[in-house]
């Protein structure tokens, strides 16, 4: 028993040696001087001996740093705040690897440019856990890097908390985004390829629209031409345009999300997908509850189950073009057991015109609409299949449409007409 005593003797004041003081390094919070240089060599020096660098309670004032790799910078939790220098950004980490930020306050200068408060470009094992971004332009800026992001707050950001290009992996979870002017999350790649981001259990509010357009802004979570990615059990809510919005995507998963007050729709499958599951969400306040739409640039695959859709808005404050419906698909999807409640509009829809091919309806629960379900039957216009809805207090209950305007009121009676369409039970 004595020697286990002693062992620990031994070990415990080399444990302790294994962090760095900031402050015994000249790094004084609170001085109001610009420190980026003592800060940049004690983030070598801590990086060199591989330890640890704490740094202290306060304001510490630097711009341009970089952090090398095999580095860990922690602050005190809710008290370090590390602000950029005037006309500068804050840091970078750039072609570096297994790097650990906790604890740490980002905020931007006063003047700060469109730079990110921290950017991460060509690295990998990168970590941020229990940081804020605030007072700049983009929170963090990621490009060609695998990195996770877990329980920090973004608020108050000109154009988005994270922005994503080409990314190798990215785990955003548990994360507070508040107040953007742009996006939330964006996940975009400069062409189609696997991306294979992970992003869950987010809470994100009120994300503006700043430099307007029709939907490439406004958007709590926005992924563009990554593929693989998953969306799932996040609460996203006061989007000027929509909560998920996926813009020519493979192979995507949103699943779980709670999605309230969508200024344009709720969650959005667009363009040149392939390949979506939309399952087991709720759509509440939208000017349109879901959408998987343009076939005509390839849109195509979808499935779509067991999510709640409800309390539609009859116009779009963003889009004047909107008309209201609960869920829209036009290319090979299922739409089944689904709940969809007060639309003043279309409960479900699919078509538009000849754009139309492969849908089944199925097992939804339907009520409170004008129509319970609208399907194209123009010429030109594929196959679907109706059958073993519930549909109550609607005005028509289902309708075959030509474009916009109802030209068969019943299509139920009168399914035998069009021959793109089969009515069951």
């Amino acid at each position: 028993m004595l020697a286990g005593i002693a062992t620990l003797a031994i070990v415990a004041p080399a444990a302790a040696q294994s962090q760095f003081d900031a402050a015994s390094l000249g790094i004084v919070a609170d001085s109001g001087k610009d420190l980026t240089t003592a800060l940049q060599r004690a983030l070598d020096s801590t990086a060199a001996t591989g330890q640890t660098l704490r740094l202290p309670a306060g304001r510490l004032v630097a711009a341009n740093l970089v952090f090398p790799s095999n580095l860990i910078v922690e602050g005190v939790p809710g008290r370090t705040e590390l602000i950029a220098a005037s006309g500068g950004f804050i840091g970078k980490i750039a072609g570096a690897s297994d790097i650990v930020l906790r604890d740490i306050a980002f905020l931007g200068a006063s003047d700060a440019g469109d730079d990110a408060l921290l950017s991460i470009d060509a690295s990998d094992a990168i970590t941020l856990e229990r940081c804020s971004c605030s007072r700049g332009s983009t929170g963090l800026s990621i490009s060609e890097s695998a990195a996770t992001i877990r329980d920090c707050r973004f608020t108050d950001l000109a154009d988005a908390a994270i922005h994503s290009m080409n990314s190798r992996g990215l785990v955003i979870a548990g994360n507070r985004i508040e107040r953007c002017g742009n996006a939330g999350i964006r996940v975009w790649r400069s062409a189609n390829g696997a991306d294979g981001s992970i992003i869950t259990g987010n809470h994100i509010a009120k994300i503006d629209w700043a430099k307007g357009g029709n939907g490439q802004n406004g958007n709590g979570i926005n992924v563009f031409r990554a593929d693989e990615v998953i969306i799932a059990n996040n609460h996203i809510a006061d989007c000027a345009f929509t909560a998920v919005r996926l813009n020519s995507t493979n192979n995507t998963q949103i699943s779980g999300n709670t999605c309230l007050r969508s200024g344009e729709v709720g969650i959005f499958s667009e363009f040149a997908f392939s390949g979506s599951i939309i399952a087991n969400n709720i759509v509440d306040g939208a000017a349109g509850g879901i959408s998987m739409t343009n076939f005509d640039s390839g849109g195509q695959l979808a499935v779509c189950t067991g999510n709640i859709v409800r309390n539609i808005m009859p116009t779009s404050p963003v889009n004047p073009d909107s008309t209201p419906y609960g869920i829209f698909a036009e290319a090979d999807a299922a739409i089944t057991g689904n709940t969809v409640q007060k639309v003043p509009g279309t409960g479900i829809g699919a078509g538009a015109g000849p754009y139309l091919r492969n849908v089944i309806i199925a097992s939804n629960v339907i009520s409170t609409t004008v129509i319970g379900v609208a399907v194209s039957v123009v010429d030109g216009a594929g196959k679907v299949h109706i059958a073993d809805n519930l549909i109550s207090d609607s005005g028509i209950a289902i309708a075959g449409m030509a474009w916009r305007d109802v030209v068969e009121p019943d299509l139920a009676t009168n399914a035998a007409r069009y021959p793109n369409v089969t009515v069951g039970n």
